[in-house]
């Protein structure tokens, strides 16, 4: 009696991992939309997702560089079974430190269904995937990666991505006026003009400079540099008028009145 021929291997099993809920869901709806590999969990909590990823190994791990609390190299260093890693960040400037912690690719955000797909491809390639070396040098690494990240991350970000369709766009912070909030979208308003970008209100407020950027609104953030003034209303309610062309007024939440008025000297 014939063999049976050997059962398919079913697709490969995946963890995102973005502090950012936002990044997490587009990120798995692209996975699921490519039917290449098998999303098996997710999340935003690094302690969590470790927790997780004891108990149930994955093939490769999508893995944000910069989370609170525990950065994706200080991650790495406390999987006992490594799997293979595609990085995600904002920043550039990790991606070829990030390529020695037995990463197959990175993704810079906003993540482009062209990037995913470049990075599933050699996933595909890998066949059986990579063997780790005996590598005692590995937690030295990882140390110096996580020490460097810890210094990288107080720098903030020059430009600001845009996505329309197929193109991205880079915005130059210094000429954002402001970011709104609206049906659940974020926009940057540069030159008169809004793009729509990736970040919530909440996760701008962490990445920007605080020197120049200050959130007025559960909704709304301007950049202070491009306030003309505040107006106060008799009912404790106030709006902060722009220096743009169409003097643009937005609404000055009561408890954030007071700091809005001291980081403007007023």
């Amino acid at each position: 009696m014939s063999g049976s021929p050997p059962a398919a291997p079913g697709p490969r099993r995946a963890y995102v991992l973005d502090d950012e809920p936002l990044a997490v869901r587009r990120l798995v709806r692209l996975l699921d939309d490519s039917r290449r590999v098998e999303v098996v969990g997710s999340g935003t909590d690094p302690e969590a997702a470790l927790q997780f990823l004891r108990r149930r190994p994955v093939d490769v791990l999508f893995l944000d560089v910069e989370m609170p609390g525990m950065n994706g190299f200080e991650l790495v260093a406390r999987l006992e079974r490594q799997p293979l890693i595609v990085f995600t960040t904002a920043y550039d400037r990790y991606a070829l430190r990030a390529f020695e912690v037995n990463s197959i690719d990175y993704l810079l955000k906003p993540i482009e269904p062209r990037q995913l797909t470049r990075a599933l491809d050699k996933l595909d390639r890998l066949g059986g995937g990579l063997q780790w070396a005996d590598r005692p040098d590995l937690r030295a690494l990882l140390d110096e990666l996580s020490s460097s990240l810890g210094t990288a991350s107080r720098a903030h970000p020059a430009r600001i991505a845009s996505r329309l369709g197929e193109r991205i766009r880079f915005l130059d912070v210094r000429e954002i006026t402001h970011f709104y909030a609206q049906d659940k979208i974020t926009y940057a308003v540069a030159g008169g003009r809004a793009h729509c970008v990736d970040h919530a209100i909440v996760d701008l407020e962490r990445i920007l400079d605080p020197r120049r950027f200050f959130r007025v609104h559960r909704r709304a953030m301007v950049n202070l540099e491009w306030v003309q003034e505040i107006d106060t209303g008799p009912g404790g309610g106030a709006q902060v008028r722009l220096k743009d062309d169409r003097h643009t007024e937005l609404p000055v939440a009561r408890d954030r009145l007071r700091e809005l008025r001291d980081r403007l000297g007023g």
